[in-house]
């Protein structure tokens, strides 16, 4: 039975919130966290109180329509220093596209530059799109390689879910593209999020490194029995609110509870 890597993706979007999580992920059992650097660019609004039959209730606009700081407003080297300085848990690096579900505002030029000093910074791991151009993931790559960095192969269907079959073959032919593949889709029925359970089912045990996922109702399956699936790293979270599991997410500790219960 394999024994996943936990990674914490982490919700804060200053130095300060960063690393208050990773401390709070430590304790909790994951063994790293993610960075979405992306996310530093993000403008947190104001909450707005409601009045309902229960009394105020406090509100926040979802992320996707929250404002974005110009790319310049930002030290990129001064703030990865300070992440690297602050963090206890070995990081993944994470800068992603709005194409691909993110909230980078800059440039494709500007968001492979924030990966190249993450990489020379010589971060643990780093999470590179195989939408990435080709000559430019090379030199990423070559990078990583050179720095010690371990690659994650990643692509985000944010908008729907390939069958398992069209999944599985995803992984099998970017398997040396990274040290992980990873997958991860918006599922809009519980037929959507088995497709990638059935994909990792599939894969089970065929010697290749990958962690699949989905978002929305049913995403959480493929990570609670991630251990019998032969999942190589799961994606948690610190969030624990009511309808967590609508999302498709799992806190860590959640997580880590149910692995015992399980007995995985």
């Amino acid at each position: 039975m394999a024994d996943p890597k936990v990674c914490v993706s982490l919700d804060g979007i200053t130095v300060e919130e960063l690393t208050d999580e990773a401390a709070r992920a430590n304790l909790a059992g994951a063994d790293m966290v993610e960075i979405r650097f992306d996310r530093m660019f993000l403008v947190r609004p104001d909450p707005t109180i409601t009045e309902e039959e229960e009394g105020e209730i406090v509100a926040m606009a979802p992320e996707q329509d929250w404002d974005t700081k110009d790319y310049s407003a930002i030290d990129i080297d001064a703030t990865i220093a300070s992440l690297k300085e602050a963090l206890p848990l070995p990081v993944v690096f994470t800068v992603r596209s709005v194409s691909e579900g993110g909230f980078f505002p800059g440039v494709e030029k500007e968001r492979l530059e924030v990966l190249s000093k993450a990489i020379e910074s010589n971060v643990s791991w780093i999470d590179l799109e195989l939408s990435i151009k080709d000559s430019a993931r090379k030199k990423l790559v070559d990078a990583a390689k050179k720095n010690g960095c371990s690659i994650i192969a990643s692509r985000h269907d944010i908008n729907n879910t390939p069958d398992s079959e069209e999944i599985v073959q995803f992984v099998q032919d970017n398997e040396s593209k990274g040290d992980i593949v990873k997958f991860c889709s918006t599922a809009h029925s519980h037929s959507d999020a088995l497709q990638v359970v059935e994909a990792a089912f599939t894969l089970k045990d065929s010697g290749l490194s990958h962690s699949l996922m989905t978002l929305n109702s049913g995403g959480d399956w493929v990570r609670l029995h991630a251990p019998i699936l032969d999942q190589a790293m799961v994606y948690a979270t610190l969030q624990n609110d009511f309808k967590l599991a609508d999302k498709g997410l799992i806190n860590v500790r959640d997580l880590r509870d149910a692995w015992t219960l399980l007995e995985y």
